[in-house]
């Protein structure tokens, strides 16, 4: 196997304060803007991985900034700068560290939901299915088997949590959370922006199982933040290989799940570390739907 290249664990500038580390994000405050810094961090059931994947913050951020462009003229985004080069001189000496893996953004007051859409019936929504009959609350047909196509795609908002566990909730609970206006206005446009996405990624052979987007507000504006479509927030299923009743192979995260579930992991500490060849596998998973979805090259 050849040398993957080093990885970018955490960051801590001295320059800038930092204001927050997510499971992947650490954010830093430059006064009227955020600096974003997407890591090479994996979290899995709630958990943040020892081991962390080479390139996998450029993907997502690289990835992420694709659909922000494609979608500008559906919703505004949180994005001022994508170009290091173009940052404040401040973070001048970490360029190399930030260069692909970072932005500038506005400052925004963030929904505190996650607004999940899904168009086929796979990971929480298939257990809860099996048991209730329900996603989030919502009743389906009876007799739909694993990763089923729904009769149309759900919104099935979550809980948001920087670490620990995010919780899938009803809509009537998000009302109760953002108001009746937002989260109304946050269902339709998580929805519009998913068929968008589905229809684009089926031009590439691509099939957008689920995912999630999130919200922050300007004003009387709701704006779209943090990560779009990512193989992080999103299931990635190649149509040429998909047959309902079963898992299915993926371009997502879903490849260490399958690992972690296989070792008997009981989701608990210690979080168990990854062997090369899953970290190996799951990089080259990410650059590929980054290939596929954007056709270039990951630079």
């Amino acid at each position: 196997m050849t040398d993957l290249p080093e990885v970018v664990f955490e960051t801590d500038f001295e320059e800038v304060p930092r204001i927050s580390r997510g499971k992947v994000r650490d954010i830093y405050d430059l006064g009227d803007s955020l600096l974003i810094v997407t890591s090479d961090r994996l979290s899995a059931f709630d958990y943040v991985l020892p081991d962390a994947i080479p390139e996998k913050g450029k993907v997502l951020n690289q990835v992420a900034a694709f659909w922000f462009d494609r979608f500008t003229d559906m919703v505004p985004n949180h994005l001022i700068e994508l170009d290091v080069d173009r940052f404040p001189e401040v973070l001048a000496p970490h360029r190399e560290t930030l260069a692909g893996r970072a932005v500038i953004a506005r400052k925004l007051r963030m929904l505190p939901i996650e607004c999940v859409a899904r168009g086929y019936l796979s990971g929480s929504g298939w257990k809860e299915y099996q048991r209730e009959g329900t996603v989030c609350g919502i009743e389906l047909p009876a007799g739909l088997t694993e990763s089923a196509r729904l009769p149309e795609p759900i919104f099935t908002p979550a809980t948001k949590a920087d670490s620990g566990h995010d919780e899938n909730i009803s809509f009537e609970r998000a009302v109760d959370l953002v108001g009746i206006e937002i989260a109304e206005k946050a269902r339709d446009l998580t929805l519009a922006l998913y068929s968008a996405g589905v229809d684009y990624a089926a031009e590439k052979g691509i099939i957008i199982a689920d995912t999630k987007f999130e919200f922050g507000t300007d004003g009387d504006a709701l704006v779209l933040a943090d990560e779009v479509l990512t193989p992080d927030s999103s299931r990635f299923w190649p149509a040429d290989r998909y047959e309902p009743g079963k898992a299915q192979p993926s371009f997502d995260k879903q490849y260490v799940r399958d690992y972690l579930e296989s070792i008997s992991w009981d989701k608990q500490p210690p979080v168990p570390g990854l062997p090369a060849e899953i970290v190996a596998g799951t990089r080259d998973r990410y650059r590929e739907i980054y290939r596929i979805l954007t056709g270039h090259e990951l630079s």
